[in-house]
């Protein structure tokens, strides 16, 4: 896209120009899935999402190394559980083809021709891969002749397979599922839609302090919800009886809602919210106003009013961040809100972008994947790009798109 914030080369345009023909390309895929105890694949989102790089490779003639981690191995002691095997399986069902795995492959020596695919077993048990040594680097890049990163989810983090092998390869470039994650978070936040609404949910202030500050900056809008939300009704006088909240960041509340109000943008506090004696799915939900809440009262969602209101903003909106959801939605009836926003988000002509995996968790609930404009998957590296921080494995691809 011509907004994006990066500059990359993109593993398509590589293969439409004929650069991957005869090429060995290697491939960096979070492949990081769940298993049970017996080793079996529960969830294969990942493995599917990494597919359209492997067969943008094998269609332009290339010959194909993929790797990823799995789970959190030690390094230099490799166990079975440890191992690909399961993952090298699915993927040879999905593309319906051998798809041979390679241990102890930093050192290469394995045949490898174009149109073969090959998994290099586990990268996080080579000595060197959390560190990002530079020697271990420089091996893995020797190993080819294209490196692609098409893991966004691990972007956040300096590793041998994610930023050091970036720096020594002939050519690197962003595979498709990093090139879509680029393109949207560019368009939801370097040259977003006016109004901006930004959704910020979750239990605790603390670990979205700097994600509230950096957006606070940049947004129209600032919904809050859960514990988040708690701590600014604190900060606006309101009482929130027994709810969870961190009485002790009220001031930093204060500070985001003046911040904001000097731009002429808004935190918009519950007018009214959902309040229940235990947390539990037994526990009888009542909706109060939000300056009526017993002191022995946990507030549990926002009220129907509030939500509405933050609905109707929502279908004026332009641009629309998610991330958390604003009751305990798990629970039937403390799940309105979060369930009238997720309609709202839906059917807004706003562009939108989700992210964090109780957002996930709700979007699959309330069924509107579909209705959403783009769902990232990479949890931490979501959450560090709305910080404002710089991910090495972005940066890494920007320095050798130039070139």
């Amino acid at each position: 896209m011509s907004d994006t914030l990066f500059k990359v080369k993109r593993l398509h345009d590589l293969a439409q120009a004929g650069l991957l023909k005869g090429k060995r390309v290697l491939i960096r895929s979070d492949l990081n899935v769940p298993q049970d105890e017996a080793g079996n694949i529960t969830e294969d989102t990942r493995i599917r999402a990494s597919i359209p790089a492997i067969e943008i490779c094998l269609q332009a003639g290339a010959a194909v190394m993929v790797t990823s981690h799995l789970g959190r191995p030690t390094e230099g002691q490799f166990k079975p559980e440890d191992s690909l095997a399961p993952v090298a399986h699915r993927i040879a069902e999905i593309l319906n083809r051998k798809v041979p795995l390679i241990s102890n492959w930093v050192d290469g020596g394995f045949d490898l021709q174009p149109g073969d695919l090959v998994l290099l077993e586990n990268c996080r048990v080579n000595v060197g891969e959390k560190k990002n040594s530079e020697a271990l680097a420089k091996k893995i890049a020797a190993l080819c002749d294209v490196y692609v990163n098409d893991a966004f989810g691990t972007a956040h983090r300096a590793e041998a397979t994610t930023h050091g092998v970036a720096r020594f390869a002939p050519i690197a470039c962003a595979g498709p599922l990093m090139a879509a994650e680029l393109d949207a978070l560019s368009r939801a936040l370097a040259n977003p839609k006016r109004p901006l609404i930004a959704i910020v949910a979750g239990s605790k202030v603390s670990s979205k302090l700097t994600i509230l500050k950096a957006l606070a900056e940049k947004v129209d809008e600032l919904i809050v919800g859960g514990g988040i939300a708690n701590t600014f009704m604190l900060a606006k006088g309101l009482p929130i009886g027994k709810s969870l909240a961190e009485p002790d960041l009220v001031n930093e509340a204060r500070e985001i809602m003046d911040l904001m109000e000097k731009r002429g943008a808004h935190v918009p506090i519950p007018e009214d919210v959902v309040v229940a004696n235990e947390l539990s799915p037994l526990a009888r939900a009542n909706r109060v106003p939000s300056n009526e809440v017993a002191e022995d009262d946990m507030i549990l969602d926002v009220g129907p009013k509030t939500a509405a209101r933050l609905s109707t903003m929502l279908a004026h909106a332009g641009t629309i961040v998610w991330n958390g959801p604003l009751g305990v939605f798990e629970i039937e009836q403390f799940g309105g809100g979060t369930k009238m926003i997720a309609a709202a988000i839906a059917h807004s002509p706003a562009f939108s972008i989700a992210g964090g995996g109780d957002t996930l968790a709700a979007i699959a609930k309330y069924g509107i994947e579909n209705q959403v404009d783009y769902i990232s998957t990479g949890g931490g590296a979501f959450l560090e790009f709305l910080e404002g921080k710089t991910l090495p494995a972005f940066a890494v691809l920007v320095e050798r798109g130039s070139e």
